[in-house]
């Protein structure tokens, strides 16, 4: 393989920089490297790249910058936490940041689920939710609890726990058996809901197969359910109408723990804090990142019952460590510091609110589309939507196309095999609604 060099031309001199280094994640790197797309810069809605052309963001950076980009609030406060204190070890040690972003959270979270957990990702809070399924069993009794269960075109990250939750073959076929103790159950993506705004009528009995894991492992061996609210990198799988309802009316009847993955979803994106109060149905532990920090750091957070948290701390004796597990940059004091200058943007400029009251207007944008050919279903619940292309015979080559000639034409998003995922920036206006369904349909048109 040759040496792959690129020209960065957003400087006033021209320079070369390397490629081969590099190598990059969920990417075809010698596709990339053979025809680089970079960027260089962001601001509010918009992307910069190297030759100074703006392209719009339609989906948050990968689902984070729900504020937009370049939030100079969070800049400055991740400065001044550098200066002040840039790194304290979390264990055995403390320092005031961690706390207090805790307790900002707690105020968001839905029923009790008060209790806050640290970690560096979405797939660290899964990681994490999982281990703390496992000692809430152990502890009261029932440590034979150790089966999962989760949903094909599922996504929860890429540990191995993650991995065994996953329902997406890809992230899946060239890593073993991972974690054995891993049922799936079917998704939702069902025709009779296909070019559906919102939740669709029908589907709400795949929720049996829950019931049918409980009649197949026995319930004494199942120690949690883990789900997308919606189903974000498969593709905004809205849930159907009483599908998340009845999840957590078997949980209940069979003391299996129900974990609500919003890693996607979460802070704002369905129109409230979290997709758990859109849909009305509360888990028992949620998982976040992304949006918890505006992307600006590197954050995960699993959100507890305190039913669980105190069972876990019960069982311990004093003076013990209750739970044995943590990360060297859990409750990160520079991570801390974004994500309280993020809360208080959304608090302050209203952006779930804005978010809900845009949402109509983006979806009726999205569904506008669906008079093209090569589009097959259309999906959407607040300010996240999907569009399935029609496979040109090899499943995901049309969707990377269409991402990287989107990108050209000025549009940024995030495409999962042969379908694209639109999620703006709450500070959306509807102008650039209009920018990104136009953009959206002349691409389309050329596909």
């Amino acid at each position: 393989m040759g040496h792959a060099e690129f020209t960065l031309r957003d400087k006033v001199e021209a320079r070369r920089i390397s490629l081969e280094e590099l190598w990059m994640p969920f990417t075809p790197n010698r596709e990339f490297k053979a025809d680089p797309r970079m960027i260089v810069r962001a601001e509010g809605m918009y992307y910069w790249n190297d030759r100074g052309e703006k392209v719009i963001d339609a989906s948050s950076g990968l689902f984070c910058c729900a504020a937009g980009h370049g939030r100079k609030e969070i800049a400055e406060a991740v400065g001044r936490q550098l200066t002040e204190l840039d790194y304290a070890a979390p264990f055995m040690r403390g320092h005031p940041k961690q706390f207090e972003l805790a307790s900002r959270i707690a105020e968001l979270t839905p029923g009790d689920l008060n209790r806050i957990f640290f970690g560096n990702s979405g797939s660290e809070a899964v990681e994490s939710a999982m281990k703390i399924a496992l000692a809430y069993h152990q502890a009261r009794g029932q440590g034979g609890r150790t089966i999962f269960v989760s949903r094909e075109r599922a996504y929860h990250g890429v540990n191995f726990g993650g991995v065994a939750l996953s329902g997406l073959v890809n992230n899946r076929r060239k890593f073993g058996p991972g974690l054995p103790a891993a049922a799936h159950m079917r998704h939702t993506h069902i025709k009779e809901n296909f070019f559906v705004p919102g939740q669709g009528e029908h589907g709400a009995e795949l929720a049996d197969d829950l019931q049918r894991m409980v009649n197949l492992f026995g319930a004494e061996n199942i120690a949690a359910c883990f789900v997308e609210p919606i189903g974000g990198s498969a593709g905004a799988l809205v849930p159907p109408k009483g599908y998340l309802n009845r999840l957590r009316e078997i949980c209940d009847q069979h003391g299996i723990l129900l974990v609500f993955d919003e890693v996607i979803t979460g802070y704002g994106r369905t129109g409230q804090a979290f997709a758990a109060q859109s849909f009305g149905v509360t888990p028992d532990m949620i998982t976040m990142a992304k949006a918890i920090t505006n992307g600006a750091q590197p954050m995960g957070v699993v959100a507890v019952s305190e039913r669980i948290h105190d069972t876990v701390m019960a069982a311990a004796p004093e003076g013990a460590v209750e739970f044995f597990h943590g990360y060297t940059y859990s409750g990160h004091p520079a991570a801390c510091a974004a994500g309280l200058a993020t809360l208080d943007i959304y608090k302050r400029d209203g952006l779930f609110e804005r978010g809900r009251a845009l949402s109509p207007y983006f979806l009726e944008g999205l569904f506008s589309l669906k008079d093209l050919p090569v589009v097959t279903d259309i999906r959407g619940y607040g300010m996240l939507g999907a569009i399935d292309v029609a496979s040109d015979g090899v499943p995901g080559r049309r969707g990377n196309l269409f991402q990287k000639k989107l990108f050209d034409n000025g549009l940024n998003l995030k495409t999962t095999g042969d379908v694209a995922i639109v999620a703006p920036p709450l500070i959306a206006e509807k102008s650039h609604v209009d920018t990104i369904v136009d953009i959206l349909r002349r691409t389309l048109a050329a596909l």
